[in-house]
């Protein structure tokens, strides 16, 4: 573990290739990176985590790619982690976003990751987790996580944003009404990207009807969720969206909202360690029955205790992993 400490350290010195095996050790990692979670900890919970989630194809890389343009001209050091959707047969990431943001790649100022979702709802992985941490206690100032925009299932991000921006795209009514649900409710600010398209205020009048009615926005006391139109290929709407961004997080610091989402996201990734660790050391119990119990089992013969065991076995050996990490 000294080692990986000290790896973190040379990190935080800003040595690129440090970051990165740091990342790709807690990417790979599983409770064994607690003790390096607990020495982050101290490092950390300064940075402002931004969710951008929304509709796909309504251009959020881009999007992403122009504010870290704007950011950066505030000196402002930019992390970000593209979840891209996982390969069904190979569980890996299309890389996708990282590809269209390369113009930053010398930038040292700025950090790019892209990971797979790895099957996970929500869009949230314990890697992806892990690494918002790991960006936070490196001193990153803005670390903006773009979710995969899958539907109603991709809204842990509010677990783990300080701010939310849903983007959608004019013409998109019917995919705003299958969001509607989910991730539609969960924005503390709306953008419609793409308003250069001639549908976009048409877009704009039906977002702010919902707003006005309350069928969308996350219910934050004293916020009223924004609309802004950006035109991200253009370079529109840009410095505006980044001011309202900073407006939120000003709000959020000024309500003792900031330390709120800090211990959401750390216990959802306590959640997500905890869920892994039972479900390998559940199948680590099913390896090890025997005959005579799995004819049990079979015959529908003590079912229930045998059950029982199972799950205090899968318990046992849990803890102890979480003991000897």
């Amino acid at each position: 573990m000294r080692d990986i400490i000290e790896l973190f350290e040379e990190a935080k010195k800003g040595k690129l290739r440090a970051i990165g095996r740091l990342l790709t050790i807690v990417e790979n990692s599983s409770v064994d990176v607690l003790e390096l979670l607990e020495y982050m900890s101290s490092h950390g919970g300064n940075a402002q985590v931004i969710g951008i989630t929304g509709i796909p194809g309504a251009g959020k890389s881009t999007l992403i790619s122009k504010m870290i343009g704007e950011y950066r001209k505030q000196n402002y050091k930019v992390a970000v982690v593209a979840i891209d959707p996982s390969s069904p047969i190979t569980q890996g990431s299309l890389m996708g976003d990282r590809l269209r943001m390369q113009q930053f790649a010398t930038d040292r100022g700025v950090f790019i990751r892209s990971m797979s979702t790895r099957g996970l709802k929500g869009g949230l992985s314990i890697a992806s987790m892990s690494t918002i941490e790991v960006f936070d206690a490196l001193g990153y100032d803005k670390i903006l996580v773009e979710t995969v925009g899958v539907g109603q299932s991709d809204v842990d991000i509010m677990n783990a944003a300080h701010t939310i921006i849903v983007v959608t795209m004019p013409g998109a009514g019917d995919d705003i009404q299958a969001l509607k649900a989910g991730v539609m409710e969960i924005g503390n600010i709306y953008v419609i990207n793409k308003s250069d398209k001639p549908e976009a205020s048409r877009t704009f009048e039906y977002l702010k009807f919902s707003l006005d009615k309350g069928d969308i926005g996350l219910i934050e006391k004293d916020w009223v969720p924004r609309i802004v139109k950006t035109s991200a290929i253009m370079g529109q709407g840009i410095k505006e969206l980044v001011n309202i961004i900073e407006e939120h997080w000003n709000h959020v610091k000024s309500k003792g909202l900031a330390k709120e989402k800090l211990v959401s996201r750390r216990l959802l990734l306590s959640k997500l360690l905890l869920e892994r660790v039972f479900s390998e050391s559940l199948q680590e119990s099913f390896r090890d029955l025997d005959g005579t119990l799995k004819k049990r089992i079979v015959e529908g013969k003590d079912y229930r205790s045998v059950t029982r065991m199972l799950a205090k076995k899968a318990v046992s050996k849990m803890i102890d992993r979480v003991d000897q990490s």
